[in-house]
């Protein structure tokens, strides 16, 4: 009996890993691009309403980064439950595998951008002007890390984050003050071109052309596991 035990846990424990090495390569397709496209209009929405009612952002930061860090979990939640509710339609048995590589991909920058926030709050208050820069670089980081399951034409997002981050770093430099646009205007272009990219690539199932054949592709592949 204990034998018989044993070799299903051993059978079990290869499905997982077989299901866990398929999900690793295939494309994940539970992004949404009309969910995306709304990020980054919340980002300019944001912006816009810093720059109307703060008037020196720099001089309250708790107000500033906490507005951004409650846009920022808007965000993660509005894409988080797209990707759940379309990953179980077009990847069907993977979903929960393809959703947990994806987060996989992006929990290190995420990871990385909390740590920076509490570190510069914590001992240095007075370089928090750097965050916006080093938030962006970290995405655009992420969206690298996760270019093996997303489209191919996603390190393009990716390189406009790293150059907008940079560049919002020497801007930024200059005079050592809190910007909502500088925040706001790269994010909400960034999150515009991902939309646009996963659009670009989505298939029936998702609104678009090529995605009828991948998705039951990807339908046959889980029934079989």
């Amino acid at each position: 009996m204990r034998e018989t035990h044993g070799d299903l846990d051993r059978a079990l424990a290869d499905i997982v890993a077989i299901r866990m090495q398929i999900a690793r390569d295939t494309a994940f397709r539970g992004l949404g691009s009309a969910t995306l496209a709304a990020t980054g209009a919340l980002a300019l929405v944001v912006a816009g309403a810093q720059a109307l009612l703060l008037d020196d952002p720099t001089a309250r930061p708790v107000v500033f980064f906490g507005l951004w860090v409650a846009a920022a979990v808007t965000a993660c939640l509005l894409i988080g439950f797209e990707a759940v509710r379309r990953s179980r339609r077009v990847h069907s048995g993977l979903a929960d595998a393809m959703v947990f590589n994806a987060i996989e991909g992006f929990l290190p920058a995420g990871g990385a951008g909390l740590c920076l926030g509490l570190v510069f709050a914590r001992f240095a208050p007075d370089q928090l002007w750097m965050l916006p820069g080093l938030w962006q670089v970290l995405v655009g980081l992420g969206l690298f890390a996760s270019a093996r399951i997303l489209p191919r034409s996603v390190p393009l997002a990716g390189a406009w984050y790293l150059l907008a981050g940079l560049t919002v770093l020497a801007l930024a430099s200059e005079t050592r003050h809190l910007s909502p646009w500088l925040m706001g205007v790269p994010f909400a272009v960034g999150q515009g071109l991902v939309a646009i990219i996963i659009h670009r690539h989505s298939g029936p199932g998702d609104g678009s052309t090529d995605g009828s054949t991948d998705g039951s592709a990807d339908g046959d592949a889980d029934a079989d596991l």
